[in-house]
């Protein structure tokens, strides 16, 4: 969860958690930067962790699969609309949307239930504004819908908010009879404020205690990942927390996931490796972003717990949430956690084994523009056999390949679908794979020449074979060669050339086209598909030098926060940072981020050199270690070694010559993505 003091600086939320014995700050919604030292650099494949033994699953049945519901604290936080009317009315929700016959059912309060003082017999007190009716109402009236509680509080004197609500610490086992007598059915318990007592410690004491209150009770242990509670978790709870907080933004999201992967061996039925509660809904990603967020997710068996508030939910949202062949993944009984196959170039293969013997594969798209993602589905780890059948899981359709596994995958985007070496393979039409070659970047009124291709990727032929782009009003979308197959055997490809215009003044920006294409399997079945893809219209650098800070951008990446224009990234609001300051020298252009972060600009082969002064930013203290890198479309063009706040601003100079595209990238210095504010100063380009 993230508390009302949310604007508190990441920084400064490192340095608390540096300082625990001063029980400063939580996670249960803020940042907690140890677990971070395991994340990857962008686009590579972290190293897996050792294969532990793995347990039979927990004789008490608890949370035999991941476990699915609602945590208010991502959209409510600690404001006023957090109460006992909005808790009955994600519950009647569940009902009504169909949620509950999903698989969701836990309906969580998060932080501020309580008063900030305990009564005089030392018991928690609900807070009677909230919840007038009591934490057992709001518990009975859950239940009631054949739905379960679970409730919040802290492994320390006092919880994450700055209110100061009472923690567990100390409290145990009053604390843990109270939630069983109320009808408790799940216990988040956080880490702030924890005196500085050992971790396993802490958590083992309430384990015991919510054990002696004779009640079914899973307990979610919200340490973030600081002790590497997948090490030892296992025989204290059903799920631990493997990373800080999330943030409803891509860059959050990604580095979430890259720390989360690793950590397969470790997860099972009874014990989750928990990445932390689903953004889906809250507005700060796409719904192409969504969907990527809950597949991963699930491709991790990681507990779904909705965080955004189902009373406002748009049907995008309820769409993403409720798809069961999806749900179905994470809640597969073997309860395996995906692994990864490849991820090269932001191109990630993460595949799950399931109880039936299938597999699912997710096609994971890190970039930002469309690409190929292809494996087979022997390195997905099925056995060799004649053909099988691909099921895409948000098309809700059936194929069949020869083995190949593919699809061009929009830029941030995921296609998960589930292999299965079976004998009924060739009742399905053949997969087709649809796909485009050429720069994804346009300048308005200039032509552009596309090349689009539709692959059989099936046992079987594809017949009839038709293919059709077509972009924005206004645009001029010409063939220029034949757009029909009258067969396709399989691995052949239909190539079609285009000639692309946008008009002369169409402002910068991204705009959609949309390939398609039509075919008849070999019993005559009709078989379409469709493919949205993004061009940009972009405009490259004037001649002469410019600040990067003052040109327009392609996209952004970013860990913590947006990328700020001439000042330092400062904290997760746009326009919070503070003057570029690096080895107390200060700067007034230039760009300030959070590793891993990438900032992509549009060159168009016109520009030669690109020059700055780097280094991490002042605002970090004694904290933070980065590497920066200058990327010349798939070249890296110039680097440092790892850079320290206590060391000077480096210069870096990149021949850019002839590139479409640079990028500039920080990555994480090796010890992992904390206090990593990193400026690029003074940062120009000459064209």
């Amino acid at each position: 969860m993230r508390h009302p003091r949310t604007r508190t600086t990441r920084t400064a939320r490192r340095r608390m958690v540096g300082a625990l014995a001063a029980g400063l700050l939580c996670s249960a919604g803020l940042v907690s930067p140890a677990i971070a030292a395991a994340a990857p650099a962008a686009g590579s494949v972290a190293p897996a962790a050792a294969e532990p033994s793995r347990a039979a699953a927990p004789a008490d049945g608890l949370a035999l699969t991941p476990p699915m519901g609602f945590n208010n604290w991502n959209s409510t936080h600690c404001r006023a609309d957090f109460n006992e009317e909005m808790v009955k009315g994600i519950a009647d929700i569940f009902v009504a949307k169909g949620l509950k016959d999903a698989g969701y059912q836990y309906v969580n309060l998060d932080d501020c239930w309580a008063l900030p003082s305990r009564d005089a017999a030392g018991q928690l007190v609900p807070d009677p504004v909230r919840f007038p009716g009591g934490i057992k109402a709001v518990a009975d009236y859950v239940h009631g819908k054949g739905l379960k509680l679970g409730i919040y509080t802290s492994a320390g004197t006092k919880t994450c908010n700055p209110a100061g609500f009472p923690g567990g610490l100390g409290h145990e086992y009053s604390d843990a009879q109270q939630f069983a007598d109320w009808g408790v059915d799940y216990l988040k318990y956080d880490n702030c404020n924890n005196q500085g007592v050992d971790a396993k410690l802490r958590y083992t004491t309430m384990r015991d205690a919510l054990r002696a209150t004779g009640r079914p009770i899973v307990y979610s242990i919200c340490e973030w990942g600081q002790n590497k509670p997948w090490e030892w978790a296992g025989d204290l709870g059903q799920l631990w927390r493997t990373t800080g907080d999330i943030s409803d933004s891509w860059g959050s999201m990604l580095s979430i996931l890259k720390q989360n992967l690793p950590l397969a061996p470790y997860a099972g039925p009874g014990r989750w490796n928990d990445p932390d509660m689903l953004e889906v809904g809250n507005g700060g990603m796409t719904d192409t972003e969504y969907r990527s967020h809950f597949s991963m997710w699930s491709v991790m068996a990681a507990p779904l717990l909705i965080g955004t508030d189902l009373r406002k939910a748009s049907q995008s949202t309820f769409d993403i949430l409720d798809n069961k062949e999806v749900v179905a993944v994470d809640q597969d009984p073997l309860g395996k956690q995906g692994t990864v196959v490849s991820s090269e170039g932001g191109r990630w293969v993460v595949t799950k084994e399931m109880q039936d013997g299938s597999r699912t594969v997710a096609l994971f798209n890190e970039s930002g523009t469309a690409q190929r993602i292809t494996t087979t589905a022997q390195a997905a780890g099925l056995p060799d056999a004649p053909g099988y059948t691909l099921r895409d899981l948000w098309q809700h359709r059936s194929y069949n390949t020869a083995g190949t596994v593919s699809a061009t995958v929009p830029a941030h985007g995921t296609v998960l679908l589930r292999v299965f070496a079976d004998h009924d393979w060739a009742t399905q039409p053949p997969a087709v794979e649809l796909g485009l070659e050429g720069s994804p970047y346009l300048e308005a009124g200039t032509p552009a020449e596309l090349t689009t291709t539709v692959t059989d990727l099936g046992r079987t032929p594809a017949r009839q074979v038709s293919v059709a782009l077509t972009g924005p009003e206004g645009w001029t979308v010409t063939p220029t060669s034949s757009t029909r197959a009258a067969s396709l055997a399989t691995g052949r490809s239909l190539r079609t050339g285009w000639r692309v215009t946008a008009p002369a003044g169409t402002p910068t920006g991204s705009y959609g086209l949309t390939l398609k294409s039509a075919y008849r399997s070999p019993s005559g079945t009709p078989v379409d598909s469709a493919l949205p893809l993004t061009v940009s219209v972009a405009v490259p650098p004037p001649s002469g030098t410019s600040y990067l800070g003052d040109l327009p951008w392609l996209e952004t990446t970013n860990a913590w926060g947006p990328v700020e224009r001439d000042t330092s990234n400062g904290e997760s609001a746009a326009g919070d940072g503070h003057t570029l300051t690096l080895g107390g020298t200060t700067y007034a252009k230039g760009l300030g981020v959070h590793a891993d972060s990438s900032v992509a600009y549009y060159t168009g082969g016109a520009c030669e050199t690109v020059t700055a002064q780097v280094g991490v930013d002042d605002e970090k203290g004694a904290n933070g270690t980065v590497t920066f890198e200058i990327w010349a479309d798939g070249t890296k063009a110039a680097a440092t070694g790892v850079l320290t706040n206590a060391m000077p601003a480096q210069p870096l100079t990149a021949d850019v010559t002839g590139a479409q595209v640079v990028r500039l990238v920080v990555t994480d210095g090796g010890d992992g993505i904390d206090s990593d504010h990193a400026d690029w100063a003074d940062a120009q380009i000459s064209c």
